[in-house]
């Protein structure tokens, strides 16, 4: 297969993955708190992906300084990251919260251009504005009156903790990208990243004060949420992304997996029987279009 093809349908995978894993994740993250959540996941999926990067080979494909690179990568896209987008996603509900969060495709092409010196044309910077503009319009206007869409607490500081996450997704993209490219095995390297990030969370739970690590709401139910959340938005969707920033540019992975807002609103609609509002739909599209300009660049 030609690599390309290859990372953009492994990016169109990662966002599918994404999509569904925001619908299961509701769920828990309200159950148990956002960091309780994020730390649970990644001990289960750390154990998944050392199972299978052992039974693939994959640690014999993976350097010192490329596992160093990965687990930085790990502290910033996904301790960081995945903790304020968890936050966000409690208090805007899923749509909101994946449309909020496509901004990390933008992003990751400017980090990408700056830093990796990833040509951008002026269609793609169109393209951004287009993203933007899409996101403040699907943000900016009423969504669905489902319980999983409620705003819980302030609006403008959800937003914004969910922008701080789409930052911290596109670095750690960045900082993952070069020891991808180098060789690096992307069932290893998401291992690496997953383990990393497990082992900061639990220290940081473990902290005086830190309350219980796996949250006082836990039980059969929710535990089973979040085995199905790791497995598939995090365990696949993280290592399809790792394939597609392996084979591909930065900025053109980035913005296909960004598609996650179109695939996530008609899961909604099936689930809720309610349909998403003009508003949403509006600000999809704009944000498809620019996802459209950036690849096509």
């Amino acid at each position: 297969m030609d690599t390309m093809l290859l990372a953009n349908l492994s990016a169109l995978g990662a966002a599918l993955c994404w999509a569904a894993g925001g619908l299961i994740a509701i769920g828990p993250v309200r159950a148990i708190g956002s960091l309780a959540f994020n730390r649970l996941r990644m001990i289960i999926v750390f154990a998944l992906l050392a199972a299978l990067a052992t039974a693939l080979g994959g640690w014999e494909r993976l350097s010192g300084e490329q596992a160093l690179w990965l687990a930085l990568s790990g502290a910033v896209g996904i301790v960081l990251g995945d903790t304020a987008l968890f936050w966000a996603l409690g208090r805007l509900g899923p749509r909101r919260n994946v449309v909020v969060y496509a901004t990390n495709a933008p992003i990751t092409a400017l980090l990408g251009w700056t830093l990796l010196g990833e040509a951008l044309g002026p269609w793609t910077w169109a393209g951004i504005l287009l993203v933007t503009a899409g996101v403040m319009l699907a943000v900016a206007l009423r969504a669905g009156t489902h319980d999983w869409e409620a705003v819980r607490g302030g609006l403008a500081s959800a937003v914004a903790v969910c922008l701080f996450a789409a930052l911290c997704q596109a670095a750690g993209s960045i900082i993952a990208k070069p020891a991808l490219e180098t060789g690096a095995d992307p069932i290893a390297g998401a291992a690496v990243r997953v383990g990393m990030s497990g082992l900061l969370l639990v220290a940081w739970g473990l902290r005086p004060g830190g309350g219980p690590l796996f949250g006082a709401g836990l039980n059969a139910r929710v535990l089973g949420m979040v085995v199905a959340n790791g497995a598939l938005g995090l365990g696949l969707g993280m290592t399809l992304l790792l394939v597609g920033l392996k084979f591909g540019n930065a900025g053109v992975v980035a913005t296909l997996s960004a598609t996650s807002p179109v695939l996530i609103l008609p899961m909604l609609w099936a689930l809720t029987r309610q349909a998403p509002s003009p508003g949403a739909w509006i600000g999809a599209a704009l944000a498809v279009a620019g996802v459209g300009l950036i690849v096509n660049r």
